[in-house]
C-alpha cells in the first residue's frame, strides 16, 4: 500500500462500489447514519442511484432515471422509502460537468419502497440542493419525514412529508398534492450543513456585516435558532456558497466562489471554530483565520509557501480532528491546530511542504465533510480521516525541533488508546533524548500532560482546572508561520435552557465572560501550607490532631492506589518509605486539589470528585515511579537501593543522571519526593561515596554547594594537587610566616608557605575555577579542622 493511501480509514472508493463503468460514478452524499448515496450511468446515459450501506458493506439499488439528466443534488430519508433529488437537463457537453445555460432544475420526490409515484416539488431556473433530516431516535419507522431544500435564490424551505403503509408493506406519500413547508431561512450569503449533529449555520449580511447563525434541529424535527455572533470577514452580498450539503462538484466552478473557504467545526468538549480562507491573492504567502468562539479570541495565521515558482494549483482544506483541527494545502504545508488549548503556538505542528507528512497526504483537492469525513475528488475515494497514533509516535522519535516535540508529544496523548502502553513509549523516548530538549523540561511536560489526558476527557470543564502544560509562555518562531491573535465577541446565545453540547458551549462562554484569573490548579497552596505545618512540628506548635489525621489518612489511600496499579513489585522504592513529611505533602496535595474541585467545578457529585482526586495525584506519582521504574529496567541495576562503596558502571552513571533530572523537574511541581538527607554520619557516608564516584567536574560543583567540612576538604585536595602538579623544588625560606591559627604545627605551616609561594607566582594559572576564595589559607584551615576533628577536639 503505497504512503498517500495510509491518510485515513477509507470508507468507499469507486472501484469498491462498481468494478465496470466506475468512471461515471459520483458520490453524492453521505447521511447521518453512515450510509453513501452515489449515481452512475450507462452507455444510454440513464442515471442510476445506488447505496452503499456502511454496517453491512452492501451496495442497493435506489432508483433508474432512464434520461440523461445531470444530477445536482440528493438524499434518502432514513427509512430509506423516499428519495429526494434535484437534477438538470444534460446536453453532450453535460458529460463533461458543463451545464446548459438556462436549464430548467427539477426537484423531484420518488416513494422507492417499493418504486412507484414521482413528486415534482420544484420546477425552476436555479439550482436546488436536498437533505432529508435524520432523527436521533431511529427504531421504528417514521410517519412523518422533513426535508430541507436550499435554493440559489438564497432561501431555505422545509417540507413536511407524511407516509402511510397500503398494502402491507408499500410505502407512499400521504396528501401528496398537499405537502405543508415553512420557510427556514433566506436572504443568506453562505449556508453550512452539519450531518452529524443536524445543524443548519448560515451567515446573512446586516448593514454589511456578516452575522453568523445556528439552527438546531430537534429529534421532533422542530428547529430553533440557537445563537448569532459576529464575524469579522468580507463576503459579499452577491455571492452564493454551500458546505457539506452533498458532495456537490458544481460549487467549484469560478461563479461559485471556489477561492473563498468557511467552514464551522465543534466537537463534544463545546468547542465552536469557525475556519477561514480569504480569495487568494500571493504567491508568496497564504493567510488564513481561526476563530475560537468558545475561547473568545481569534487567530490569523499567514504561512509562507516557498518559492514563487511553488504555485498554488489546489484549494486549502480544513478538517476536523475531535480536539484538533487541520488546515492542509496540498504540496504546501499541514498544520494540525489545538483547538482545545489554542494559546500557544507550540502546542499546534506546523509543517512545511517538505516534510514527510505532507508528502504521504493526498495531493489532489479534498472536501471535508461531517463527522470527518474526506473526499478526494480525483481519486472518488472517501476516508476518514483519522490521527494515526503509531505514525505519530514515530515522528516523535525522528524530530529535532522543540516546538514540534512539545506539540506531538500533546497530540500523541490526545490520541488515548492503550496508555500504559503509551507512556511506556514516551518514556523511553523521554530518556534518550533528555538532553536534546532545550525549550522546556521533558519529565515536567510528559508528567502533567499525561496526567491531564488521563482525567479530563471523563468530566466537562475540567480543562479549565487542571494545569495542561509546563510551558506557560512561548517567545520562540515556529519556522514557516506567524500569527496574530485578537479578542472577538461571543455569540450571543438566543435560548436559555440548554443540553449536551449547547450547555458545555455556553459553560465556556460564561468561562470567558467572568473568569478573568485563571482557574487552573498550582501547588503554590499546598507548598505554603507544608512548610507552615513543618515549622509547627519544629516549634512544637500543632494543628487538631483530627486535621493531621484527615491528611495522613488521604496519603495512605494514595500509596494504597499507587500499589493497586502495579502487577509486580517495583524495583524503585520510591514512596515505600515511612517518612512523615512526605505522607503529609501527598495527603496536602489530594485535599488542596479537592478543595479547588469543589469550588469550581459544578454539578458533579462529591464522591466523584474525590475519586478523580485521588486518580490523578496517583497518576502523577505513579509516572515518576514509571520513568525511575524504566531507567533501572533498561540499565537492568539490583532491585534494591544501590550500595556506594565500590565504583560506578556506566549503567549506575546514566541512572544517577535520569534521577538528578526527575528531581529537578519535579522539584517546581512540589511532588512528594524524599527529602534531603541531613548531616548524620551514616548520611554523610553515604553523600561522600556519591560525591566521590561522579566524574570529578560535577564532583567540584556538588562540593562547592554543600557545606559541610568533608566538602572543604575535598575542595582543599584538589586545589593542592592541582598547584603541585608542576612544582619544583626551590631552597627553603628563611622565614616562616605564622599561621592565623593559634596552633604551632611546622609541617604544616611549611607546607602553606610553599603553596603560598606558588600562588603569587602563578596566580593567573592556578586561580581555582569559580572559587575565588579557595588559596593556601583556606587550605590550612580545612587541614587543621579535619584533623582536630578525627581527634575529636
Amino acid at each position: 500500500m503505497s504512503k498517500r493511501r495510509e491518510f485515513g480509514e477509507q470508507i468507499i472508493s469507486h472501484k469498491g462500489v462498481l468494478e465496470n463503468n466506475y468512471e461515471s460514478l459520483r458520490i453524492l452524499n453521505v447521511e447521518r447514519n453512515g450510509n453513501v448515496i452515489y449515481t452512475y450511468k450507462d452507455n444510454k446515459g440513464n442515471v442510476f442511484f445506488g447505496l452503499y450501506d456502511c454496517q453491512t458493506r452492501q451496495n442497493e439499488h435506489l432508483y433508474t432515471f432512464e434520461k440523461d439528466l445531470h444530477v445536482v443534488s440528493c438524499s434518502v430519508n432514513s427509512d430509506r422509502t423516499l428519495l429526494a433529488v434535484s437534477l438538470v437537463h444534460s446536453t453532450e457537453e453535460g458529460r463533461k460537468n458543463e451545464l446548459q445555460p438556462g436549464s430548467k432544475c427539477l426537484t423531484l420526490l420518488v416513494e422507492i419502497h417499493p418504486v412507484n409515484n414521482v413528486k415534482v416539488l420544484k420546477a425552476v431556473d436555479s439550482y436546488i440542493w436536498v437533505q432529508f433530516l435524520y432523527p436521533h431516535v431511529e427504531s421504528h419507522p417514521l410517519p412523518e419525514n422533513h426535508l430541507l431544500l436550499v435554493s440559489e435564490e438564497k432561501y431555505i424551505e422545509k417540507f413536511h412529508i407524511q407516509v402511510i403503509q397500503e398494502d402491507g408493506s408499500r410505502v407512499v406519500i400521504k396528501d401528496s398534492g398537499h405537502l405543508p413547508r415553512e420557510r427556514v431561512a433566506e436572504d443568506f450569503v453562505w449556508a453550512q450543513w452539519d450531518m452529524s449533529e443536524q445543524r443548519l449555520y448560515y451567515i446573512d449580511l446586516k448593514k454589511s456585516r456578516s452575522i453568523l447563525k445556528c439552527l438546531q434541529f430537534s429529534a421532533d424535527e422542530k428547529f430553533n435558532l440557537m445563537f448569532e455572533a459576529p464575524l469579522d470577514i468580507t463576503l459579499s452580498d452577491s455571492g452564493f456558497k454551500l458546505v457539506n450539503f452533498g458532495c456537490d462538484d458544481l460549487q467549484d466552478q469560478e461563479n461559485l466562489s471556489k477561492h473563498l473557504t468557511l467552514c464551522v467545526f465543534t466537537n463534544h468538549t463545546g468547542s465552536l471554530c469557525v475556519c477561514y480562507s480569504p480569495k487568494f491573492d500571493s504567491w508568496e504567502k497564504f493567510t488564513y483565520s481561526v476563530f475560537h468562539f468558545h475561547k473568545g479570541h481569534g487567530k490569523t495565521f499567514t504561512a509562507a509557501l516557498g518559492s514563487v515558482d511553488s504555485q498554488v494549483t489546489k484549494g486549502l482544506t480544513f478538517l476536523n480532528l475531535d480536539y484538533y483541527l487541520a488546515v492542509y494545502l496540498p504540496g504546501h504545508f499541514f498544520h494540525l491546530l489545538n483547538i482545545q488549548h489554542p494559546d500557544l503556538i507550540c502546542h499546534s505542528l506546523f509543517l512545511t511542504g517538505n516534510s514527510e507528512v505532507v508528502d504521504m497526504l493526498p495531493h489532489s483537492p479534498l472536501q471535508s465533510l461531517s463527522g470527518s469525513l474526506v473526499l478526494d475528488w480525483c481519486s472518488g475515494k472517501l476516508y476518514r480521516a483519522l490521527l494515526n497514533q503509531s505514525y505519530l509516535l514515530q515522528f516523535l522519535w525522528n524530530t529535532r525541533l522543540d516546538c514540534e516535540k512539545m506539540a506531538v508529544l500533546h497530540c500523541v496523548l490526545s490520541c488515548g488508546g492503550d496508555r500504559r502502553f503509551l507512556e511506556a513509549k514516551i518514556i523511553q523516548w523521554i530518556s534518550e533524548n533528555i538532553s536534546t530538549c532545550h525549550s522546556f523540561d521533558l519529565i515536567q511536560e510528559f508528567i502533567i500532560a499525561s496526567s491531564y489526558w488521563s482525567i479530563c476527557p471523563e468530566t466537562s470543564n475540567m480543562d479549565k482546572l487542571l494545569p495542561y502544560s509546563s510551558v506557560l509562555t512561548w517567545n520562540t518562531e515556529i519556522p514557516g508561520i506567524t500569527l496574530v491573535t485578537e479578542e472577538i465577541a461571543l455569540p450571543f446565545m438566543k435560548v436559555h435552557s440548554f443540553k449536551g453540547y449547547w450547555e458545555k458551549l455556553n459553560s465556556n462562554l460564561e468561562y470567558v465572560k467572568y473568569s478573568k484569573p485563571h482557574l487552573h490548579y498550582n501547588n503554590s497552596m499546598v507548598r505554603r501550607e507544608w512548610h507552615s505545618l513543618i515549622s509547627e512540628e519544629k516549634t512544637g506548635r500543632r494543628r487538631s490532631m483530627v486535621y493531621v489525621k484527615n491528611i495522613l489518612d488521604n496519603a495512605t489511600k494514595v500509596i494504597s492506589n499507587l500499589e493497586a496499579r502495579n502487577l509486580e513489585p517495583r524495583l524503585t522504592p520510591l514512596f515505600q518509605e515511612e517518612d512523615n513529611h512526605q505522607r503529609l505533602l501527598m495527603g496536602l496535595m489530594v485535599s488542596e486539589l479537592k478543595d479547588h474541585l469543589l469550588r469550581h467545578l459544578q454539578g458533579v457529585e462529591k464522591k466523584k470528585i474525590e475519586q478523580m482526586v485521588l486518580d490523578y495525584v496517583s497518576k502523577l506519582l505513579d509516572l515518576v515511579c514509571q520513568i525511575m521504574e524504566t531507567s533501572w529496567r533498561k540499565h537492568s541495576l539490583h532491585p534494591c537501593v544501590p550500595h556506594f562503596s565500590g565504583r560506578a558502571s556506566a549503567a549506575e552513571f546514566k541512572v544517577f543522571h535520569i534521577m538528578t533530572r526527575i528531581l529537578e523537574a519535579t522539584k517546581s511541581l512540589f511532588l512528594p519526593l524524599p527529602p534531603d538527607l541531613d548531616n548524620t554520619e551514616k548520611n554523610e557516608k553515604l553523600k561522600f561515596s556519591i560525591i566521590v564516584r561522579l566524574p570529578p567536574l560535577i564532583g567540584q560543583k556538588i562540593c562547592r554547594l554543600w557545606d559541610h567540612p568533608m566538602s572543604s576538604n575535598i575542595i582543599s585536595r584538589n586545589h593542592v594537587k592541582r598547584l603541585l602538579q608542576n612544582y619544583k623544588k626551590k631552597p627553603p625560606s628563611s622565614v616562616i610566616h605564622k599561621s592565623s591559627f593559634s596552633v604551632e604545627f611546622l609541617p604544616l605551616n611549611y607546607f602553606v608557605e610553599i603553596l603560598t609561594d606558588i600562588e603569587s607566582s602563578n596566580q593567573a594559572l592556578y586561580a581555582f575555577e569559580g572559587h575565588d576564595n579557595v588559596d593556601a589559607k583556606f587550605v590550612e584551615e580545612a587541614a587543621l579542622k579535619h584533623t582536630m576533628m578525627l581527634l575529636g577536639l
